[in-house]
């Protein structure tokens, strides 16, 4: 039988070394930018950006928090919409679903309460006065919340997407940003994740079939030059 299609590759190239090949020598054209961006900061609270309070917060560049600052900053400037998301559940939990069944430890998912310091905005965030902020209960900054119709009014056409995790909100973000017909940008250093290789295969992932995995620096110089 002649095989034109593909067995599952094994071999012993780390995560990272894939993503840089991948980078290196992309097989797809970009989706690339479209005419209006907004920035949507995933779950950039403490109990995933705090490493010094928190067990579930996790740190993969340094100044992940600085480069969303700029974005955000610059896309507020040309008069494009930021949007801030944070997880958190009523007293019971029972807002949290299946999702929050698998584990009952005071750093489980579903004990982040509203109002607590895990809830809480990093304070190295910077904020302007017409942002949108919300809660969201699952993984995709889009799931029963306000995200689409705002994105609607604002005839954004382009989804960049920041913030925690690579492998968990980040990535259920970005493949519904594309779902729901958006260009989807995710700068690579403007997102983390608990371990290297959850956090480079999912930007493979991405750049292979959801989104534009680009630097910063590239969202930066679009901005600019708007």
């Amino acid at each position: 039988m002649e095989i034109i299609g593909t067995r599952m590759i094994r071999e012993d190239k780390t995560a990272r070394e894939l993503f840089e090949a991948v980078m290196a020598n992309p097989a797809r054209n970009k989706f690339g930018f479209g005419s209006k961006l907004a920035i949507v900061n995933v779950d950039v609270q403490q109990a995933y950006t705090r490493i010094d309070m928190f067990k579930t917060a996790y740190e993969t560049d340094p100044r992940q928090i600085e480069h969303i600052n700029t974005i955000s900053r610059l896309a507020r400037a040309k008069g494009m919409p930021v949007i801030w998301t944070r997880v958190a559940y009523k007293d019971d939990a029972a807002d949290a679903g299946v999702w929050g069944t698998r584990t009952n430890t005071p750093d489980s998912l579903q004990n982040i309460r509203y109002d607590s310091e895990r809830h809480a905005y990093d304070q190295r965030c910077e904020f302007g006065p017409d942002d949108l902020h919300y809660t969201k209960r699952m993984p995709s900054a889009f799931f029963e919340t306000p995200l689409a119709s705002y994105l609607t009014f604002h005839r954004v056409d382009t989804v960049v997407v920041t913030g925690g995790s690579t492998s968990g909100c980040v990535r259920a973000t970005a493949v519904d940003a594309l779902s729901h017909g958006y260009r989807t940008i995710v700068p690579i250093e403007t997102c983390a994740d608990k371990h290297e290789s959850y956090h480079f295969a999912n930007l493979t992932d991405l750049q292979i079939k959801y989104a534009d995995v680009e630097p910063v620096q590239t969202v930066i110089d679009w901005l600019e030059q708007r």
